[in-house]
Parts: C-alpha cells; sequence; structure tokens
C-alpha cells in the first residue's frame, strides 16, 4: 500500500534559489579568523552537529583550518531525535570514509547522557598523546568547540560545567541560530585536572554544498527560518516524509490520508489551532483568513521536537 501511495508524491522538490539557503553575516567570518587566531592555544577540538543530519551541513572547511591539525572529537547532538539503531551505521561512516574515529553521541538535555560522561576524558586522553608543541609545559587543558549554528554547543559547554564543577548559566542557548556570536575567553569547566573550554560562533561555509543539504539546515534550524522561508522548509519536511513512506504526520494531524500538497497540511494545521489572519481585500473589507506562516511554522517545530517520530534525514546517504 506505501508504494501504491508513494507512486502518486513528487520525485523532486520544487526549485529553490540556492542564494536563499546562504547565511553567512559578517560575525561568522570575523568568528572563524578569532578561532584560527587562538588555535595555538588549543590542545583539543570537539566539532558538534546535529545528529538528525551527520552528513550533511558539516562546515568541512573545519578539517583544513581547525580540526584538522588539533586532536579533534565529532560529538553529534540531539540523539534522542534518532533511532538508536543508526548510531553504528553513522560511526562507521565516519570511521571508514572520514578517518574520524572519535565520534561521540550526545543529548544535552539529559545530565546522564553516556555520551556527554564519555566527552572529557577521551579529550584528555587525546591530548595527552599528542605533540602539544608550545603547550607542552603548560598544566591546564584548552578545548574549542566548533560547528554550525543552533547544534548545542553553548548547550553542551554549560552543561560540562555544570558536570564537573557543579555550576551553571555559562553560555546563552536560544532555539534560534546565531545566539553566539563572537570567540569567548576560556571557561573553566574542571578544577582537577584543569580543563577550559572556549566557546565559538556556529558558522556555516560562505555556500552551501547543495539545495537538499541547504534544506536540512534550515528544517534543522541551522539557518534563521525567514531566510528560506517557514512555508518552503514545511514543504520540504512533507515531501522528504512522502519519499520516505513515512506518514507519521497523518496521524498527528488528524488527517485523512497521506497528502503531497502544502497547502492541504497548513489549512488543517490553521483550522485545527484557529490561527488566522485579517486580510484587506480588493474593496477595503477585513476577511479572515488561514494564517500559513503560523501552519508551518507548527509543522516544522512539531518536527524538531520529536513529535514526528525519530527521523534522520540523511537515512538515505548512509
Amino acid at each position: 500500500m506505501a508504494s501504491q501511495i508513494s507512486n502518486t508524491f513528487r520525485k523532486v522538490f520544487p526549485t529553490v534559489s540556492k542564494e536563499t539557503l546562504q547565511w553567512f553575516p559578517g560575525h561568522m567570518g570575523k568568528g572563524l579568523k578569532q578561532m584560527q587566531e587562538k588555535l595555538k592555544l588549543i590542545d583539543c577540538v570537539i566539532e558538534v552537529h546535529d545528529a538528525r543530519i551527520p552528513i550533511s551541513g558539516r562546515n568541512m572547511n573545519f578539517k583544513n583550518t581547525l580540526s584538522g591539525i588539533k586532536p579533534h572529537i565529532l560529538v553529534l547532538n540531539k540523539r534522542d531525535l534518532i533511532d538508536k539503531k543508526l548510531e553504528n551505521k553513522i560511526s562507521d561512516v565516519y570511521q571508514q570514509q572520514h578517518q574520524i574515529r572519535n565520534v561521540v553521541f550526545t543529548n544535552c538535555k539529559n545530565q546522564k547522557c553516556t555520551g556527554i560522561r564519555k566527552i572529557i576524558p577521551l579529550a584528555q586522553e587525546l591530548i595527552s598523546n599528542s605533540y602539544r608543541f608550545n603547550r607542552s609545559e603548560d598544566r591546564d587543558f584548552c578545548i574549542m568547540i566548533i560547528g554550525v549554528p543552533n547544534v548545542g554547543k553553548s548547550s553542551l559547554v554549560n552543561i560540562l560545567r555544570n558536570r564537573h564543577l557543579h555550576k551553571s548559566g555559562v553560555s546563552h542557548v536560544g532555539a534560534a541560530p546565531g545566539i553566539t556570536r563572537s570567540v569567548l575567553n576560556k571557561i573553566k569547566i574542571s578544577q582537577d585536572p584543569l580543563i577550559y573550554l572556549v566557546d565559538t560562533p556556529g558558522i556555516l561555509t560562505p555556500s552551501v554544498a547543495n539545495i537538499e543539504t541547504g534544506l536540512k539546515l534550515a528544517l534543522c534550524a541551522c539557518l534563521q527560518d525567514h531566510l528560506v522561508g517557514p512555508d518552503v522548509i514545511a514543504d520540504y519536511l512533507l515531501f522528504w516524509m512522502n519519499r520516505e513512506n513515512n506518514f507519521n504526520y497523518v496521524k498527528y494531524l488528524d488527517l485523512n490520508s497521506p497528502t503531497d500538497t502544502i497547502t492541504e497540511v497548513l489549512s488543517t494545521i490553521a483550522v485545527k489551532l484557529n490561527k488566522v489572519k485579517k486580510i484587506k481585500n480588493y474593496n477595503g473589507d477585513y476577511v479572515l483568513k488561514p494564517d500559513f506562516e503560523e501552519a508551518a511554522l507548527h509543522f516544522i517545530r512539531a518536527f524538531r521536537n520529536g513529535e514526528l517520530g525519530k527521523l534522520c534525514l540523511d537515512k538515505d546517504i548512509l
């Protein structure tokens, strides 16, 4: 039945301007330069990425400018939003195709997450087995946190500090990308051994690799919603779920059946949530119409909160 339904769906997502999916404001370029300048004071680099897009959207410039010359740990955060069975497959892909052996899965909302407990001991081991060059005489360890926007870098800094020093409230954390704007001073996260973390702004590549990668970044909130448009992001979510024969949205939204029409989905949500707005028509009268933008944001949030199931957007390319 699923295969019969899927034959009626779009095979290709409508064209989206690549410029729409590019976001590289001035603070990102400045931040990258600051990070490179601080690198001589760094012993290890922790790169944080979203486990829902474990392959797509990573800033590959980091490999050459930052993580390529220092001990490197790849942290895939938000593990609670993907199927746990995929973790081994993702780790295998990184080890075999990217020569990255140190992959840790975390959920920064859970203080007891096993991945959180692994990070600092692993960093200590990697640093101890590396050549520290100009820092060989220093007794403290300094670790830089890098990644694209809104993947949980500041949350990781906070939870590590809370775990090792029983303190919290270090870095600002928000749902929108771009909260951290500059390379901060060193933040102590452990007294014995003495370890500092350096939080950094989320930095994307100046141009996305391809349209679908950009849409995945937007769906995971690594791009600001208004840059791409909630309606486009919601439509891509519907397209992706149908392509994967995943119809969880039907029950979630109380639809009669799967659909390939985003206006049908948004209309249903608007009616269900009573999301309407006043529009002035041609003769000057105001009429009530469904608020498609609010409806689209509701659909997107359902994905981001895991209410549509545990979805890995890179499942097809693993």
